[in-house]
């Protein structure tokens, strides 16, 4: 048995309760992953709230982590056992029900091509909180076919997406000029992750701002009022669903461990940065607290989940026939404490 935080029924933070579920054993072309550390997103919290995604009870919250590879199927071929990775293990565009068991508990299973090789300079933390993140943010730029020496505006630059999205623009997709906003606690911070200039929205309205950009990131959903700084012909995308103008383009995420490995060289180099808001890492039995900071809005980078309690690793397994495979987690005798 493996301890996870869990909920029989959708509600705020408070149905969240720890309880014990049997081991989830790798189908052929997964791995089985002793969690070492997760983050929380947004999209959890929605999920828990409403069926948004079709899923069966009991769910397990979580879609990022990075952990160690104890077992795998028997078609799996990047990676062995004892290997550290990291990735997003909820596919949102693919057919069916999300995963039952998300991240935050002890062990999950997940498909070997949406996750990649942990970046041996990031600790476990760190790599937690870039998955969902990072692959969002990624998307978007994508999405506007964004090209090097074009200027970009991003509503919302110290958010989980918006500290990436900045220095994305700024170390990979090669922006002339980038400016965020943010509140006033939170403009030094921003500015040292690579913006041109700053805006402080409790000062500043989108209305006053004189400059019209190429290119408008919003991360939070505030494209109503936003598309003002936009040039007439410029792509504006928006993560929320759904966005709130009508020239806005939303913007989801690809998951893919490749586009992990993509990268490597900006992450290893250390132009690429992982954001982990100062109140944590919080401890595993902590949880429903990392939630009800999440859920304020005032997270400055991500809210990460460490200190896992497993101290034990199972049988490695090696599933050779899918004679013998069981499934992915049996929400059985669950016991709740």
């Amino acid at each position: 048995m493996q301890k996870a935080w869990c909920y029989e029924e959708y509600g705020s933070k408070e149905v969240l309760k720890l309880g014990e579920f049997p081991l989830p054993t790798p189908l052929q072309n997964q791995l089985l992953v002793q969690v070492r550390a997760a983050a929380l997103n947004p999209i959890d919290s929605k999920r828990r709230q409403r069926p948004i995604f079709p899923s069966d009870f009991p769910v397990v919250p979580g879609c990022d982590m990075a952990g160690v590879v104890v077992a795998k199927g028997s078609r799996v071929t990047k990676f062995n056992i004892g290997d550290e990775v990291y990735g997003n293990i909820q596919d949102f565009n693919a057919e069916g029900k999300l995963k039952q068991l998300g991240t935050l508990a002890e062990f999950i299973v997940v498909e070997e091509s949406v996750v990649a090789e942990k970046p041996k300079n990031l600790s476990f933390e760190e790599a937690a909180s870039l998955p969902l993140a990072v692959q969002t943010a990624i998307e978007g730029f994508e999405t506007a076919k964004f090209k090097e020496g074009q200027t970009i505006f991003i509503v919302g630059g110290a958010g989980g997406v918006g500290t990436l999205v900045v220095q994305l623009a700024k170390h990979l997709y090669g922006a002339s000029y980038i400016v965020a906003t943010t509140s006033t606690p939170k403009v030094e911070y921003v500015k040292n992750l690579g913006a041109d200039k700053v805006i402080d929205y409790k000062k500043t309205s989108y209305e006053e701002i004189e400059e019209k950009f190429d290119f408008l990131y919003d991360t939070i959903g505030d494209c109503k009022s936003s598309f003002v700084v936009a040039k007439d012909d410029a792509p504006i995308i928006d993560i929320t669903w759904p966005p709130s103008h009508p020239r806005a383009v939303y913007s989801s995420l690809t998951v893919s461990g490749e586009n992990l490995e993509k990268l490597r060289p900006c992450l290893e180099n250390g132009k690429l940065k992982a954001e982990i808001d100062p109140t944590g890492p919080y401890k595993f039995e902590d949880v429903v607290e990392a939630f009800r900071y999440l859920e304020t809005g005032r997270a400055r980078g991500k809210v990460v989940i460490s200190a896992f309690p497993s101290q034990h690793f199972p049988s490695l397994i090696s599933c050779e026939s899918q004679h013998n495979l069981t499934p992915e987690m049996v929400p059985l005798e669950m016991s709740v404490y």
